[in-house]
């Protein structure tokens, strides 16, 4: 092969790569290359990445083999790279050849990728044909899978296609030597997208630039505008005026969950914010997410931006648009999903006109179409790593290559923070961040992505994989596929996902925390340890059970999973004990139902779960007692840990079983609240025991690699002591990183664990 011996003569290669080839200038990058080193041949897009045919002498060959992985542009991957020999033809000259489109299907797809410094420039530069020109892109930035239709990735394919090229950008797109050769969006002010200012009812007031700075005067203005960026609907208010983004949330009906923060350059960022040098550097990178970061307490900020958050999840501009527009206003601004709480976030105009009609004073959009809705990813900094809480703009798809060939698969994932997977040879695919199926409108856009992501690939799925649950929506569509069904225990996928992504194949200890999970048993799941090996799942441990009385209510409600727990330990003479804070939030009529509830054990479902538990410990300190978001709860708990405390241990009992008893925990920690001890020490103490309880289950099951996965490992407070005392107990630890830890990873754990229940069945 090449590279053997630094051989001499004429030889040539075919080389098949694979990876994010495309649309990252890939092929112009190879162009140039082979032309500098002499060599001749030809390169083209394939359904499933790219193809060389290189020749020349030997010598060159080994050269251009060493550069093309030394020097690939930013955003490509290779992660494989074939090659067969063939006989010289003589050819004298290198091309790039069209795409070719026979074959299966499996190129990995790109992200869209945030406005590079080259683009940035030309827009501000009053001499470039681009200046102020907002859809400006080049091969190293710009759309990909929010405009893609499908593979391979080329113009025609694209939404694009509707914009024929003027003169200067035809040549520029067919110059090798250009930035924008098969830069698959280019265009120009003359030939491009272009952007219009609409009123509140739709009417057209501005075009072009002018649009842009309707818009920028309607924020000053505080006023509410409904942006149309590169995968969906923003909704932006200035972030410094307390009405305006309080009137966004009355309209948007969103009482307290954080809204996202855009700025226009770093410097405005530190000034709201702490930011490391790795959390800048996620800032600045190509996918510009938003980042969580810690508020500065002299922040200008208003407090409803993240109300009782200590911090702002934060992100630089990431179109040419959003650069425009923030630059015209020199202030940070709320950009939030366009859309009503618990909606999918509107990618047309004229949707968006419907549906935001009653939110936004006005609508700056334009006439590109989008073909899937790609929300803004969401990464925070724990344990110096970076992990993915939301994976969708600049994140997603994301494709994941296996050792062990994979059945054709569908994952449907789970109720919440929905993902679709799909997998077929040695490659899984998971799609952008869809979001919870509460909704008609959620869920049409669950089928259409199920729909999207197989059709991209054309895969035939030999069967469907689901979530336990019969009640969840992604399962009841699973059964009318007319496919195979296999169905996947929630967290038995939450751990498989974290392996799948560390490439873990040997027995491993699995920590699933999360908020709900059907167990199967009877039980409401989530405090579950799991210990698996090759293709089987063994539950070896898990919390104690305790009722919630009112079922799902006391998801919302923290203050009746503290009653459970209570109960649970106390029976009938936790009635009494009208000191206890959760107690005292209800009236005397309603403690005389739960009592009953509990009594009769009638719409009190008994669960393990640890989130529930954290719920249970934030009602007990009296920190909340009512919900208006997920995690809420549990988020103030992890917020009242003093910083820098010395944080004992708890006593627990861990039976021959593997179940963790809470009750001498919790037993000690009501002792403390009476003798007034501090809520931030309780707190830590909670925090420290739990991650304590992980590292008895390990030494208890005797696995040398434990895997963290769940909800619950979202809190870094809880992550951080979990991976220093597993650390510092000589365990390798591992946790979800790439993949979020939330349900957001379901799918991909699905596709894992259907796969190795199907190679047990075969």
């Amino acid at each position: 092969m090449i590279g053997e011996g630094r051989q001499t003569g004429r030889a040539r290669w075919r080389l098949e790569v694979r990876g994010a080839v495309q649309g990252v200038g890939f092929r112009p990058f190879v162009y140039r290359l082979a032309t500098e080193l002499g060599l001749a041949g030809w390169v083209n897009n394939s359904p499933s990445g790219a193809t060389i045919e290189i020749e020349g002498d030997r010598r060159l060959l080994d050269d251009f083999l060493i550069r093309l992985r030394g020097e690939r542009p930013p955003a490509c991957v290779l992660t494989r790279m074939d090659s067969t020999p063939l006989s010289p033809l003589g050819e004298s000259s290198f091309a790039v050849r069209s795409s070719d489109e026979d074959g299966p299907k499996s190129a990995a797809i790109l992200p869209d990728l945030a406005t590079c410094a080259d683009c940035l420039r030309e827009i501000f530069d009053p001499t470039d044909r681009r200046y102020r020109y907002p859809f400006t892109n080049c091969t190293n930035c710009g759309p990909r899978y929010s405009i893609l239709e499908s593979l391979p990735y080329d113009r025609a394919r694209t939404t694009m296609k509707g914009f024929i090229q003027c003169a200067a950008c035809r040549a520029e797109y067919e110059n090798p030597a250009d930035r924008r050769f098969h830069a698959q969006p280019n265009a120009c002010p003359r030939c491009g997208p272009h952007l219009q200012w609409w009123d509140s009812e739709g009417g057209v007031h501005a075009e072009g630039d002018d649009a842009l700075h309707r818009a920028a005067a309607a924020l000053r203005d505080g006023r509410i505008v409904a942006a149309k960026g590169l995968g969906g609907f923003h909704l932006m208010v200035d972030a410094r005026d307390e009405g305006a983004v309080m009137r966004l949330r009355r309209r948007k009906r969103r009482e307290a969950k954080p809204f996202g923060l855009m700025a226009p350059d770093f410097s405005v960022v530190q000034s709201c914010c702490h930011v490391s040098d790795a959390e800048e550097r996620l800032l600045r990178s190509s996918a510009a997410p938003l980042v969580l970061l810690r508020r500065r307490s002299d922040a200008l900020v208003a407090a409803s931006v993240a109300p009782g958050n200590p911090y702002l999840a934060s992100m630089l501009p990431s179109t040419p648009m959003h650069h425009l527009l923030l630059a015209e206003l020199g202030f940070p601004i709320v950009a939030t999903s366009g859309n009503c709480s618990d909606e999918p976030i509107c990618i047309d105009e004229g949707e968006a006109r419907a549906r935001l009609a009653g939110i936004a004073d006005g609508f700056l959009v334009h006439n590109r179409p989008i073909v899937r809705p790609v929300d803004d990813s969401l990464v925070r900094i724990v344990c110096g790593e970076v992990m993915v809480l939301r994976r969708a703009r600049g994140y997603a798809p994301f494709s994941l290559a296996v050792v062990e060939p994979l059945p054709s698969l569908l994952a449907l994932g789970a109720h919440q923070k929905n993902t679709i997977a799909v997998a077929s040879g040695s490659q899984i695919v998971v799609g952008q961040h869809i979001g919870d199926l509460d909704t008609l409108l959620a869920r049409e856009v669950f089928v259409r992505a199920a729909d999207d992501l197989t059709r991209m690939y054309e895969l035939t799925p030999q069967a469907v994989v689901c979530d336990l649950h019969p009640d969840y929506y992604s399962t009841r569509h699973a059964e009318k596929m007319n496919l195979p069904v296999v169905r996947v225990q929630h967290h038995r996928a939450h751990v498989r996902a974290c392996m799948v992504e560390h490439g873990l194949t040997g027995a491993v200890l699995g920590a699933a925390w999360d908020g709900t999970g059907y167990g199967g048993d009877g039980t409401i799941w989530g405090g579950e340890f799991l210990r698996v090996e090759g293709d089987r799942c063994e539950r070896v441990g898990h919390l104690r059970a305790f009722p919630l009385p009112g079922g799902e209510r006391a998801i919302r409600e923290p203050r009746r999973a503290a009653v459970g727990l209570l109960y649970e330990m106390l029976g009938d003479a936790l009635f009494e004990r009208r000191e206890l804070a959760p107690l005292n939030d209800f009236s005397e009529s309603e403690r005389l139902i739960l009592r009953g509830m509990l009594r009769a054990s009638v719409n009190a479902p008994r669960t393990t779960s640890a989130g529930r538990l954290f719920d249970a410990v934030s009602s007990l300190l009296d920190l909340r007692h009512y919900t208006d978001l997920e995690g809420q709860a549990a988020m103030d708990l992890e917020f009242a840990v003093l910083e820098d405390q010395e944080e004992s241990i708890y006593p627990f009992h861990l039976d021959a079983s593997g179940v963790f008893d809470w009750e001498p925990m919790v037993a000690t920690i009501l002792d403390e609240i009476e003798r007034g001890e501090s809520v931030g020490v309780l707190a830590g103490r909670f925090h420290a025991t739990m991650a304590e309880i992980i590292v008895a289950q390990a030494r208890r099951v005797g696995e040398s690699v434990v895997v963290l996965a769940g909800g619950c490992f979202q809190n870094a407070r809880l992550l951080t002591a979990t991976v220093e005392r597993l650390r510092a107990a000589e365990y390798k630890v591992y946790w979800p990183r790439r993949i979020p830890p939330n349900d957001g990873g379901i799918s991909l754990g699905q596709i894992a664990a259907a796969a190795a229940l199907i190679r047990r069945r075969e």
